[in-house]
This record gives C-alpha cells, sequence and structure tokens, in this order.
C-alpha cells in the first residue's frame, strides 16, 4: 500500500474516532462541568439561572422559528411579499440566528464580571443606593424580573453588569452597534440579543416579539432601555414601548408567574461620551462619529496616566432603584391599564431615582443663575438647591453628607474640564461652554421639575457605601 494512502486512510480512521468516539464523551463531560459549575453558581445567586438561558444557542433558534405565533407570521409575510414559504421561512430562521444569544457562563461569570469589576473602579468611585438590596429580595422568586433604566452612557451595561453580579444574569437588549467584531461574539456570550431599532418588517418584529416573551415565560431576567438611545440632553427621555408592548400583550393572569418591572437610575459625574453625545444633541442628528484615532488616544492616555500614578477618577457613577412595579397589580387596579400607561409610569420612577452627583449638581447651581455669580453666592445657591431635592425625594450623594464639600468638589471637576472658570472671585460660564453645562446639570433641573412621588418621604444627605458594602 502506498504510503500517502496509508496517511489518508489513517487520517480518515483518526476523524472518525473523534466524530463517533471521543467527540461525544468529551461533549458529555463539558456539559456535565458546566452543570456542576451552574448548580454551584445558582445557590449564592438570588435568582438562579433558568434552565431556557442554558439551553444550546441552535436549540433556541430552532423552537423559536417553529413557534406557532412565527409560523403564522411566515405565512402572512409569504403571502404579503408573494414569495414562496421557504424563502419566508429562511428569512424568519436568519432573524432568528440574529437575534438569539448563545449564554456562557463562564464569559459571563468569569470574564465579563471581573472585566466589568476592574473598569467600573478603574474610571468611577462607584455607589449603590442604601437599601437597594432589600427592595429586590422582597420580590417574589418565581417573579420574571426586567431592570428598566436610562441610558446615560455606555458604561451603563459595564456597570450594571457588575452590580447585579450577586443577583442575577442578565439578558441585555442591545442595539446595532454591538453587531460588529469582536463585540458580537462577546456581547453574545454575555446572553445580550440583537435588535435593530429601526427596521419595519412584520416578520423580524414577530420574531424579535416571541423571543422577548419566550424569555419573560421561562422567568429569564431581563435588562433594557426603554429610552432606545443614550441620552443627548442628559436628561430622562421618553419611553420607547416595543418591548414593554411585547412583554404586555403576552401577558397571561391566570398563570402564576408575574412580572415586575424594576426601574433602575444611573448617573454619572463624567460620562465618556460626553462631547460626542452634546455635539450629536446640538446637530439634531442621532450619529455618534468617533474617530478611532481619538478613542485610542484616549485609552493611551488614561493607560499611561495610571502608570505614572497621575490619573484622577472621572468623579462619581451611582445606581439608585425605583420602587418595583408588578404587571399583574398594575393591569388589575389602573383605569388605564395600557402600555403607554405602564412606560409613563416606570418613567417617572426612574427620573424620581436619579441619584444627585456633585458635578451635576454644581453645574444646576450655576446653569440656574445664568450668569456670573461669586463662590459666596454659589454656595448659598447651592445649600438651597439641596434642601429643595431633599424636599422632593431626591436621592443625593453627597460625599461626608455635607453639601459644601460636594459644590467644591463638583466645581473643582467642572474647572478641570473647561467648562467653569473662576477669575476674579467670580464663576463664569466658559464661552462655547453651555451645552456641555447644561448637559451635566439636566438630571438635577428635571428632577426639580418632577412631582414628588406619594408615599415616597423626603431623604437626607447620603454618603452612599461602595457597591458591594452593606
Amino acid at each position: 500500500m502506498p504510503i500517502w494512502l496509508l496517511v489518508v486512510v489513517l487520517g480518515l480512521a483518526a476523524v472518525a474516532t473523534l466524530d463517533r468516539i471521543i467527540g461525544p464523551g468529551l461533549r458529555w463531560f463539558l456539559r456535565r462541568r458546566m452543570e456542576r459549575a451552574v448548580e454551584e453558581l445558582n445557590k449564592r445567586l438570588e435568582r438562579p439561572i433558568r434552565p431556557f438561558k442554558l439551553m444550546r444557542r441552535q436549540d433556541q433558534v430552532i423552537r423559536l422559528i417553529h413557534d406557532p405565533q412565527v409560523m403564522e407570521a411566515v405565512d402572512e409575510y409569504a403571502r404579503e411579499q408573494g414569495v414562496p414559504h421557504n424563502v419566508a421561512f429562511d428569512r424568519a430562521r436568519s432573524y432568528a440566528r440574529e437575534i438569539v444569544p448563545g449564554f456562557s457562563t463562564a464569559t459571563y461569570f468569569g470574564f465579563a464580571i471581573n472585566v466589568a469589576r476592574r473598569l467600573s473602579r478603574g474610571f468611577y468611585k462607584v455607589r449603590l443606593g442604601r437599601g437597594d438590596a432589600q427592595t429586590l429580595r422582597a420580590i417574589d422568586p418565581r417573579s420574571a424580573v426586567v431592570f428598566v433604566m436610562n441610558h446615560r452612557s455606555n458604561m451603563d451595561y459595564v456597570l450594571v453588569t457588575w452590580l447585579a453580579a450577586d443577583r442575577s444574569a442578565l439578558s441585555y437588549a442591545v442595539g446595532e452597534w454591538a453587531r460588529v467584531w469582536p463585540l458580537k461574539a462577546l456581547i453574545r456570550g454575555m446572553g445580550a440579543y440583537f435588535i435593530r431599532r429601526r427596521y419595519s418588517s412584520t416578520l423580524y418584529r414577530a420574531v424579535l416579539a416571541r423571543y422577548v416573551q419566550m424569555s419573560i415565560s421561562e422567568g429569564v431576567t431581563q435588562a433594557m432601555f426603554p429610552e432606545g438611545g443614550l441620552s443627548l440632553s442628559g436628561a430622562v427621555g421618553q419611553a420607547r414601548k416595543g418591548l414593554l408592548h411585547y412583554i404586555v400583550r403576552d401577558f397571561n393572569m391566570a398563570l402564576e408567574r408575574d412580572v415586575v418591572f424594576v426601574p433602575v437610575a444611573l448617573n454619572y459625574d463624567r460620562v465618556l461620551e460626553d462631547r460626542v453625545l452634546i455635539k450629536a444633541g446640538q446637530d439634531g442628528v442621532r450619529r455618534f462619529r468617533v474617530k478611532m484615532g481619538v478613542a485610542l488616544g484616549f485609552v493611551v492616555r488614561v493607560l499611561w496616566q495610571k502608570a505614572r500614578g497621575t490619573f484622577r477618577h472621572f468623579g462619581y457613577a451611582a445606581v439608585c432603584y425605583g420602587k418595583p412595579v408588578s404587571l399583574r397589580e398594575f393591569l388589575e387596579t389602573e383605569v388605564d391599564a395600557s402600555t403607554e400607561a405602564l412606560a409613563e409610569l416606570l418613567m417617572v420612577r426612574i427620573r424620581a431615582a436619579v441619584p444627585v452627583l456633585p458635578v451635576p449638581l454644581a453645574a444646576a447651581v450655576v446653569a440656574q443663575a445664568g450668569g456670573a455669580l461669586t463662590r459666596a453666592e454659589f454656595l448659598a445657591q447651592g445649600a438651597a438647591l439641596v434642601e429643595e431635592l431633599r424636599l422632593k425625594g431626591a436621592h443625593q450623594h453627597l460625599p461626608g453628607g455635607d453639601a459644601a464639600a460636594a459644590l467644591g468638589e463638583g466645581l473643582e471637576a467642572l474647572n478641570l474640564r473647561g467648562i467653569i472658570e473662576e477669575s476674579a472671585e467670580l464663576l463664569k460660564i466658559v464661552p462655547g461652554q453651555e451645552g456641555a453645562l447644561g448637559f451635566y446639570a439636566a438630571s438635577v433641573l428635571q428632577r426639580l421639575s418632577e412631582v414628588q412621588i406619594p408615599g415616597q418621604e423626603a431623604v437626607g444627605m447620603l454618603e452612599l457605601p461602595e457597591a458591594g458594602e452593606t
């Protein structure tokens, strides 16, 4: 027998051995290890990882595209577009493959959580509202929980992923920006599902709706940004009701499993993308043209400052939870129990929970003054603003519980950013920086315009503990 033929035969035999004998055994071994790891992980999670989330991605895709509602949408799409049924079915299958994530416990709890923790603490002094952990523990463990958040920065994903790490594995709805290499595989491995926010195909919306509804019905913990994009003004915007409508439409009052929406409010002393967002807001075009050279330059500069020990934190980042909303209770008690009414209620509670931080507080004082003011006037007006916010029940993070210290810290940061200048004992807005000042002041000024939520008591000035502390 020729040597080359022997090599081919032995190669084919090796492939057959791997495929038929070693492969199945290895897959069984790895699967058992993963199951044991998940069992141990679920012992420390407040809300265990649901079996639906652990299904193989291909199995989820098959289950989704053969769902009766999706098949009905396929038939309707084929009739409307005048295409064969198999063409419409292939289109639905491509949508399902695009949407369905491939959750990996190792990626999420091993890599992602550690990176999120390091990034959060590397950039900010992170704070979590006092008493929020008890609020979450009071939710019925059989309920499906949906975290509904305002969208200030792309750091929101990082911050909330870390802070919720000991409670559950979140399944995010992320937009088109994340469908690029190498983010796509990483984000999909973290259990996030991709959505096309500006896509009008009825078939696509049917596939997306069924995936969201199936996840909720299986009790998978969700996280979504109802604004649909980053805030360009710094204030909490209006909700887009697409995902909320899918959940409300499929909710069955007869089932034991409730859906509980948890409002989550985030705020920062410095938003990493602030200049880009401000420019987009001024232009009136939601297009974020970030130059790769600028982004890389920022990363290199931060790394160089950290290496030299000269890096300054970007101030505080804080997360506070609002009062949860039970979907069952909402539908039973509200006269106008519509998706629109639910969305408005959730956004009101998010706005009410937005934490007040030193930089937004200082920016709001200067913005309210409208022109130059002395430092003494700045401190006096700031103290009055703090009291007004306290009476409205705002969550205030003031270092040491001292309004003057918080105002001084916020003013220093605005000075360093070139937004405020101090000369001849007068504080003035730097020409051309009015947009930046308004961007940071917006969260506080919006809170002032909100009415106090009934049943919410006024809270004092809090020195909130580090995330994870008690």
